[in-house]
Formats: structure tokens, sequence, C-alpha cells
């Protein structure tokens, strides 16, 4: 198959060099297009990112001396060069909101990594595993727009990603009525390293502005459903569970663990959560989507797993790993899980998205 164009915005930040990463061998994505600031913009993309180049791996040889273009005043023309574009910037939420909205009348499809569009009613925040039906509000958001091809769809945010997941297969078989959630989240997740920020070696934050708020209240909209009211089809928020969270950063490189306990509708037992880990299948699995993990889920008799450094990999850093599950003295259930929030719960969870969309017609090539 002749590969999709893509543009990412935002390239040279954390999240962008992770998109340009993955896009660079990726089997149905090329990249032809970088995109940053004004300051970045007229440089080579190696000049560009200098000492800033954050990836264990090397800049891929094929998009070293691409030269960056500007993300706001290239925008008409990056539009025409693309298919569609990945979008990771630091911006205000206002500023993204409006650059995103851009693109799409540009007739050009946005995936979002960032969080402006995520309460936008009519703009699909998509777990592939999860939600993946939740992409046909795309026709309701281009009538809105006036698009023939461009809409915005989005991820949601990393600190779910490893427990929304392990809680999915649970919630559709006996019902999730309360969870509460302690995150311990990697530096990555703040666009940082230990070089950046000495200040986080040997140490815990026990705040990170605004995640408490979106990890309790983007599951609802995850868990949502597809409705039809005056307006046409709408997704209304899931009323179940209630969730309470916290969320600390911790002294980690890479790497979102959550520690889990979870009451039940229909309390099963542990041999049977443990056997909708084991067996769960992902409209990604099924769709043949390449960035897919197979097995999406892990679950780790050893008590000292999952590990941040031994685990976050697992699956290329798209799968997500489940340990500890007993029984609980407050709730019915507790355990432990673990995923890659720069690959599951950043560029990898875009591309997967993008693939689905792909796959499914709703991106299509020029």
């Amino acid at each position: 198959m002749e590969k999709f164009r893509v543009g990412i915005i935002g390239a040279t930040g954390m999240v962008g060099q992770r998109f340009v990463l993955l896009t660079a061998n990726h089997p149905w994505f090329t990249p032809v297009v970088l995109a940053a600031s004004a300051h970045s913009a007229g440089k080579p993309y190696a000049e560009a990112i200098g000492e800033k180049w954050h990836m264990a791996d090397p800049i891929p040889e094929s998009v070293r001396s691409m030269v960056v273009m500007d993300a706001e005043a290239d925008a008409e023309e990056i539009a025409k060069q693309v298919d569609f574009v990945f979008c990771a910037v630091n911006m205000k939420k206002d500023e993204i909101k409006a650059l995103e909205e851009r693109y799409a009348k540009l007739e050009c499809p946005v995936v979002s990594n960032n969080s402006a569009h995520r309460h936008t009613p009519d703009v699909p925040m998509v777990v592939p595993e999860i939600n993946a039906d939740h992409i046909r509000i795309i026709d309701a958001q281009r009538k809105r727009l006036g698009t023939k091809r461009g809409f915005i769809a989005v991820k949601s945010n990393c600190s779910l990603q490893s427990y929304v997941p392990a809680l999915h297969p649970l919630r559709e078989k006996f019902g999730v009525e309360k969870a509460l959630v302690c995150t311990y989240q990697a530096i990555s997740g703040a666009g940082k390293t230990f070089q950046r920020w000495p200040e986080m070696v040997d140490n815990c934050i026990p705040y990170i502005g605004g995640e408490e708020e979106k990890s309790e209240q983007e599951p609802l909209k995850l868990w949502g459903h597809l409705a039809e009211n005056e307006a046409g089809l709408v997704i209304e928020n899931a009323k179940l569970p209630v969730i309470s969270a916290q969320c600390l950063r911790v002294a980690a490189s890479d790497g979102h663990m959550a520690a889990v306990s979870v009451s039940f509708k229909h309390k099963p037992t542990k041999e049977q959560i443990l056997d909708r880990w084991q067996h769960y299948e992902t409209e990604a699995q099924r769709l043949g989507l390449p960035s897919a993990p197979k097995p999406f889920l892990q679950y780790f008799e050893d008590p000292a797993r999952p590990q941040t450094r031994l685990d976050r990999d697992f699956q290329g850093g798209m799968g997500v790993s489940i340990g500890r599950l007993r029984e609980d003295s407050l709730f019915d259930y507790k355990f432990v899980c673990l995923s890659h929030n720069t690959v599951r719960g950043a560029a990898g969870g875009g591309i997967l998205t993008a693939e689905l969309l792909c796959a499914k017609d709703i991106i299509q090539a020029r």
C-alpha cells in the first residue's frame, strides 16, 4: 500500500520526538512535514533539536535534514502537503483549540495528543481497544465545522492508560461502581529528563496540576455511549464508576504506575477477573492495526511485578501490565498496573488511533 503522508505538529517536544521515532519506520505512515514554533522553523530538524533529543534511539536519518516548518504561519502549506497531522504542542489551551480547528477547516484531519478538545462534545476521545465506535461522531463534527475531510480526534490523558484498560474488560462483564486510584507518574510526562530536572532525583512530588480532575472525569467520556438527540449523534458520558484519584510525580524516567481499589455491581471471583484479563480481545487486534498489542494486557503472579524499569516496554510500550490482584478491606479488590506514558499514553496511542481512522476510511489519502 502507498503510505499516508503525515505531518507532526510540535515535532521538537518530548511527545513530538516520540511521534517522529514511531512514524519513521511505520508500515502505513511516513513523516513528510515536521513543524514547531517560529523559533525552530527554517532549521534542519537535527539542528532545531540540538541537545534536546530525549529518546534512547537516535534521530532517524530520514528526518535529520528535514527543514522544520512554522506550525502557525505555514499551516496552509502544511495542510496541502499531508494526508493528516499529529499534534502535540506546548501552548495555551485556547491557542491549541484554535490551531487544531484551523487545520481541520483546512481539510486536514488532526489526531491530537493535547487536552484542549477532550471535552468538545463532537470530538471523539479514543482508545481503540475501549471505544473505537466513538469515531462515528466525526460526521457530526464535520457538519459543524463545514468540512469534508477535516476533523479532530484526541487521545485521553496519559494517567488513565494503565488503570482504564485494566478496568474496562471488568466493567463490561461485572459493572464497576467505584474506584480509588493513586498514580505514580514518570517525569517524561512533564516533558522532562533527570538532566533537565535534577530536583526530581531522589524525590516525589504529591501534586500534578489538573491531573486528578482528568483522571476522574475523562474515563466517563471514554465509557460513554453514542446516542441520538435533537442535535443529532452525541456522546453521552457514563455515570459510573465514581473515581477518586490522587496523582504523584515520582523519580522514574518513563512509565506511569497506578494502585487501584475497585468495587463491582456484581462481585467476580479472582479467577474470573484473571480470565477476563487473559482473554480480552480488542477491536484494534481484530482489525490487524500495526501498533495494536497482542496481548493488550499481561498479568504477573510475582508480587514484585510489574516494575517500571522492567515492564514499561511490554509490547513495544503499547501493552499494559497488571499485578498484585487481591481482595480489599474497603472495596472488593485491589491491584497495580503500569503503562508507558509516552508510547501507550501519548504518541503510540495517537498512532494507534490514526491507524483505526485509516482502517475505517475516515482518513483517506488525498
